[in-house]
């Protein structure tokens, strides 16, 4: 990466992330959850399904559907919000939805729906990148097969700068560029890419190789949060054993020192 003299506003390198957290199974009641910190972002998604598509007429005999539901709460952000979903949220529920059912295996689920539900309670720009990885650990985190899991981030330009993952301040400079992507990384399939603004067949060359290598980042930390969850449920299973052996010892041997005593006392 060659060096810049672009200083960003929180000091990052221009191709370092915002930090991430990921935790999944947040939800009791979802059959898969996951919640996210990116940077100032907070989301949590909940997956509900596979199950049956209702009312029937929606039903597709061939695949199930993909129901992606992308909202911003209405303190989210600095000025209040309208309760009701704006356009911006209806095209990123959409283009969100088509990117996950890229990674599904929607075929084995015929007249079922998947839904999906992120909501977004603090942001910071990159909100649907921070949903929508979100959303991808929900789902593994519901047992839904997938070809993979969908890491997303944004890649952008500010004050002559291309730099990913951008705060707020970078999306609102003069020369502001906004490019949210997301891939499958085993095969580097491009499963959503968006621009809000202009850039030079060059630059977007470069801005697309680090939306790139800020997928596979992401991805990493994706694969870390839900390796964790199974470790930590494997521990939770060895003491649980532990606890039932050591107990049905205490049984075993109150049981030979009653059978003992009977005999003794015979």
């Amino acid at each position: 990466m060659e060096k810049s003299v672009y200083e960003r506003p929180d000091g990052r390198k221009i191709d370092e992330l915002r930090k991430i957290k990921i935790v999944p199974s947040v939800l009791t009641r979802a059959d898969g959850s996951a919640y996210i910190e990116w940077g100032q972002n907070k989301a949590i998604v909940g997956v509900f399904g596979p199950r049956e598509a209702l009312p029937q007429h929606i039903q597709n005999p061939t695949k199930a559907l993909v129901n992606y539901v992308y909202r911003m709460a209405t303190f989210s952000v600095p000025e209040r919000k309208s309760a009701k979903p704006g356009r911006r949220e209806i095209e990123i529920s959409k283009v969100s939805g088509e990117a996950l059912e890229s990674a599904i295996f929607v075929e084995r689920f015929a007249n079922a729906t998947i839904d999906i539900y992120a909501y977004l309670f603090d942001s910071n720009a990159g909100t649907r990148c921070a949903a929508l990885t979100a959303a991808s650990v929900a789902l593994a985190d519901a047992g839904i097969p997938m070809r993979d899991l969908v890491p997303a981030c944004a890649v952008g330009r500010a004050n002559g700068q291309l730099i990913v993952d951008p705060c707020k301040e970078e999306e609102d400079a003069e020369d502001a560029v906004d490019m949210p992507m997301a891939i499958l990384p085993r095969n580097k399939e491009v499963v959503l890419l968006q621009m809000d603004g202009l850039l030079s067949l060059e630059e977007w060359k470069k801005a697309f190789h680090l939306g790139l290598n800020g997928c596979m980042q992401v991805y990493e930390i994706q694969k870390k949060a839900i390796k964790e969850k199974y470790e930590s449920i494997e521990k939770e299973d060895k003491k649980a054993i532990e606890a039932l052996n050591e107990e049905m010892e205490c049984l075993e041997s109150e049981g030979q020192n009653s059978a003992e005593g009977d005999y003794v006392e015979g």
